[in-house]
């Protein structure tokens, strides 16, 4: 009887379909792209395409023979994923520089609009001081409520409003979340990719392309003598042989982000091997 659930996915899927699932992943995965993803929890198109790559380089039955374009594309992929999260944590780390910057200039908005508002007598020395961290759109509200004789005016009123507003938004951080989590969705997106593909890529040996034997014909006797591999030809076998690089989920593990996320208690991204990112649909895991 045949068991279900195997199946020599070399036979239904082809090469050239798995290299055009693979080209489409790393759209979905590009900034730059259109159909880049959006929330990876919602979209099982971007993981179904990631399980039928794995399921490929798992299951191909002559590993020996494996394609060196899938191997090559799949590899290409991996490093691809690791350096957009590698620039995912550089943005995350600029947010949060950012943040801990506006709540800074909160506080420093709110002991100059408490002179102004107070009529300190030296109002006019903190607005101008102020002038060096906010634009004349602030500047000017706190010139009116420090020169108004009372509270009731129309632009006393406009004044106070347009500044509590300003620092509400300095302290709420509101777009910078926003550009958290759209960072968090990405990155749960590349690190599924390490987890899914990189860990595949590792069964698979590095296909190494034939050396044509080349025959030197010299007076009356043959000598058949191989085609030495050029320094170029060496540094590629070095650099495709997989094991040889840190994989994405190393580079993601030993990376800044552990430091970073902890800064931001909406991102949830937590870089441990038990369950840091979504599971993998296959059975192949160790």
């Amino acid at each position: 009887m045949s068991q279900t659930g195997i199946v020599n996915v070399r036979m239904v899927i082809t090469e050239e379909k798995i290299l055009s699932n693979i080209d489409k992943v790393q759209k979905l995965i590009n900034p730059k792209s259109k159909k880049q993803i959006v929330q990876l929890e919602d979209d099982t198109y971007f993981k179904d395409l990631v399980e039928s790559i794995k399921t490929y380089l798992i299951e191909y039955p002559k590993k020996k023979n494996f394609p060196a374009s899938v191997y090559k594309a799949s590899y290409g992929l991996v490093e691809f994923a690791t350096n957009q999260f590698e620039e995912n944590t550089k943005k995350i780390e600029g947010l949060i520089r950012q943040r801990e910057e506006n709540i800074a200039l909160a506080g420093k908005l709110k002991d100059v609009m408490e002179a102004v508002e107070n009529k300190e007598e030296d109002w006019k020395e903190k607005v101008k001081l102020a002038e060096e961290d906010f634009s004349e759109d602030i500047i000017e509200p706190l010139n009116i409520i420090g020169k108004s004789k009372g509270t009731t005016s129309q632009n006393y009123q406009d004044a106070m409003k347009l500044l509590n507003a300003r620092v509400n938004n300095l302290e709420s951080n509101l777009h910078i979340e926003i550009d958290m989590e759209r960072i968090e969705d990405r990155s749960k997106a590349l690190s599924y990719i390490g987890i899914e593909i990189a860990d595949a890529l590792k069964s698979i040996p590095t296909p190494v392309e034939e050396i044509e034997e080349q025959v030197v014909t010299q007076n009356i006797e043959e000598t058949v003598t191989e085609t030495p591999i050029n320094e170029g030809e060496q540094q590629y076998a070095q650099e495709m042989t997989f094991e040889a690089k840190p994989s994405l989920w190393e580079r993601i593990k030993n990376s800044k982000i552990v430091r970073a996320v902890k800064a931001i208690t909406k991102i949830r991204v937590v870089l441990d091997y038990s369950d840091a990112l979504p599971e993998g649909r296959g059975e192949n895991r160790n």
